[in-house]
Order: structure tokens, then sequence, then C-alpha cells
């Protein structure tokens, strides 16, 4: 596994940006998300051969990488958890602040994955 941050509280270190080492941090954060995650690697690494490009597998490291930034992290997937179950709000103020909420949330995964 790969570095230490400065949020504190996170399960495990970050992985490194590579699919092994993604695979395993998945296993202990959120196991029940292996075979989804092994079946949009198969269909990434398929579309890679159709298309001769390594597009679609270089685009399934950072979709993965975020997916485990949230789920290690507490903080994040606390706020992620709450804006996805305030999207279905019947007040459309809510349900329009947990939409941004949840941007948020992708936007600093994201951005912690590729520093």
């Amino acid at each position: 596994m790969g570095t230490q941050d400065d949020h504190g509280n996170e399960l495990i270190p970050r992985p490194e940006l590579i699919p092994d080492a993604l695979r395993a941090a998945l296993a202990v954060v959120a196991p029940g998300r292996l075979d989804e995650m092994q079946a949009m690697k198969d269909e990434a690494f398929a579309k890679a051969v159709e298309w001769r490009s390594l597009r679609p597998v270089q685009s399934w490291v950072p979709i993965w990488a975020k997916e485990i930034e949230i789920a290690r992290r507490p903080d994040l997937s606390v706020r992620y958890a709450r804006a996805e179950r305030d999207l279905e709000h019947e007040d459309p103020t809510i349900a329009g602040e947990a939409l941004r909420e949840l941007s948020a949330v992708l936007e600093e995964a994201l951005k912690a994955v590729r520093e």
C-alpha cells in the first residue's frame, strides 16, 4: 500500500495506483464490491483490445482509486452516504444541496488520489 495522508482517520493507507494494490485495498475497505471492480476491469481490458487503446484501462484506475479513497476515509464516506441518501429528498432544496455535496466529495477524493 502507498502513502500516508494528513487526514488522520484513514482505515488504510492510500494504495498505489496499480490494479493489484487497488484490489488489495478494496478487499479491506469494501470487500462486497470486489466482483463489481473485477467486472469493470474485465470490461476495460476488453474495450482496450477492441479500441486498440489503453484509454479504457487508464480510466479504470482513477475510477477505483476514487471509490477506495472515499471508502478508506470515514470523513468522506459519511458525507457521501448522507448526500446520496438526500438526493431523493422531496424538498428540492435539500436534494440540490445533496447533489452539490456529492460532487464536492467526488472532487475531493479524485484530487486526493491525483496528488
